[in-house]
């Protein structure tokens, strides 16, 4: 298999395994943004987090918590990112559902300031419907 957090996950590439359970797998990031960034992945290979069955994400959001929780108090950060990206135009490199947990501290410059913008008239109610009728299926 190419996937290189599966082959992580199989032992064919070391890693630094922070914690592990049956659905979700921990190591810290080889290119950290900061001592501490972590990578949770799902055990069984999905590209994109819509892709995994509920159970499975809901094991993976409580190895989310617990290492999140784990990273915090170990490294005295005073917050955390919890980053998903879904597909390359996301920023997805690695084809393998994964959220990086990242401490953060005051000022630390990692991430770029979020640039919103104002919905054009009509455009907010659009896209509402949309998302709505879309859940609804």
């Amino acid at each position: 298999m190419s996937c290189i957090f599966c082959r992580i996950l199989q032992g064919e590439i070391p890693s630094a395994r922070v914690y592990e359970d049956a659905h979700a797998v921990a190591f810290l990031d080889i290119n950290p943004l900061a001592p501490g960034h972590t990578l949770v992945v799902t055990r069984n290979h999905h590209s994109r987090v819509w892709e995994v069955p509920e159970a499975e994400l809901a094991g993976l959001m409580a190895a989310v918590k617990r290492v999140s929780r784990a990273i915090v108090s170990a490294t005295r950060a005073e917050g955390l990112n919890l980053l998903a990206n879904n597909g390359p135009v996301a920023g997805q490199v690695v084809p393998h559902v994964h959220f990086h947990l990242i401490p953060r501290r005051n000022g630390d410059g990692i991430l770029p300031e979020w640039k919103p913008r104002e919905y054009q008239p009509g455009e907010m109610d659009a896209v509402l419907k949309k998302i709505s009728d879309a859940c609804a299926e």
